[in-house]
């Protein structure tokens, strides 16, 4: 039987509070805005750019809508995908903390790690345990990055084995492509690497870390691999978002090959790696130069990223922090978990 919950004295450890919380949060927004305002300036103020802002302002708004519409439906595939590594969260209370990771994994600086974070403190804030938390955030962290590495593989031995069109250009193709087929293989033989290596006791603290890893990727490859509607939510997350920026494109007037997108897009976002808000301008510079190196016309592929990057920023921040706000508004309530999975079917 479900059961009611109390509010865990076990936060502590995450470094969050409500008030530290809300605060990041709200930081972070305002660094957005901020960020933003200055990107505006920088456009009225530069002659050379005044092509790139005539073009974002006579954008048709019915392919915008679209995209924004795209843009909640990589939303929801994420709340699908949480729920799915997340089970025993109830519906509502899992899709409003799904929504909460996005608002600040857009918003706030670091926000991978720190949505994360705040993801693992909603939920033991509500009478989640702290490790089987740790351990399921782990899961959903690798099942999105899976989900990543598959899409840059097919694009890029798409492109150079000629079955997608574009340029096929080795380095630009058959590297990316190969380097997606090895971290994958990679990451699925690890675990049996570990157990040939390590043998049945693990020994001191790397052992069992490395045991403690190998069965975070077992339990994602059950998740990746297991015929679950609900996997379908990973790849919305990822392929809707990119799905966005085709329809930037296709707005202009001008759209590059698929595989061109979508190589330009996972190449890209390597640049989040660096803490700006948002990725505002590193996210931008990026994106443009990879079009560029794919031959796409830089103005055009400015005007695009630009649009791109607002709807995915605005559209999981918004929509996050109205999640976030109702979740710490009905904080007091008791969350009635799940039951797990097998034992509902049984």
């Amino acid at each position: 039987m479900a059961t009611h919950a109390e509010p865990s004295s076990e936060t502590a450890p995450l470094g969050l509070d409500d008030a530290k919380a809300t605060r990041n949060l709200r930081h972070g927004l305002i660094s957005l805005v901020v960020l933003i305002a200055m990107a505006v300036g920088l456009f009225l103020a530069v002659p050379s750019l005044h092509d790139v802002a005539h073009q974002v302002l006579h954008m048709p708004p019915g392919w915008v809508a679209l995209a924004i519409g795209l843009e909640l439906l990589s939303c929801v595939g994420y709340v699908v995908c949480f729920l799915q590594v997340f089970d025993r969260a109830p519906i509502r209370f899992g899709a409003r903390v799904a929504l909460s990771e996005l608002a600040f994994g857009a918003a706030v600086a670091l926000g991978g790690a720190g949505s994360v974070a705040v993801g693992a403190w909603l939920l033991i804030e509500r009478g989640a345990r702290p490790g089987p938390v740790a351990e399921r955030s782990a899961v959903l962290f690798l099942l999105t990055s899976a989900i990543n590495l598959i899409t840059l593989a097919l694009a890029g031995l798409g492109l150079w084995t000629q079955v997608l069109p574009g340029k096929h250009d080795p380095l630009l193709s058959l590297l990316p492509g190969g380097i997606g087929v090895v971290v994958f293989v990679g990451f699925l033989l690890l675990p049996w690497v570990t157990d040939r290596t390590l043998g049945a006791r693990p020994c001191g603290r790397m052992g069992t870390w490395s045991r403690a890893t190998s069965e975070t990727i077992r339990d994602t490859r059950k998740l990746l691999f297991r015929a679950d509607w609900r996997l379908l939510g990973a790849f919305g997350y990822l392929w809707f978002d990119i799905a966005v920026l085709w329809v930037c494109f296709r707005a202009l007037g001008h759209t590059p090959p698929l595989s061109t997108i979508v190589l330009a897009y996972q190449i890209g976002y390597l640049s989040n790696l660096i803490p700006i808000p948002g990725g505002i301008g590193v996210l931008d510079g990026s994106f443009v130069g990879m079009f560029v190196l794919f031959g796409i016309n830089d103005t055009t592929a400015t005007s695009a990223t630009i649009v791109y990057h607002a709807i995915s920023l605005w559209v999981p921040a918004t929509w996050g922090t109205i999640a976030f706000l109702l979740l710490r508004r009905s904080r007091s309530q008791p969350v009635t978990w799940r039951r797990p999975r097998a034992e509902r079917r049984a």
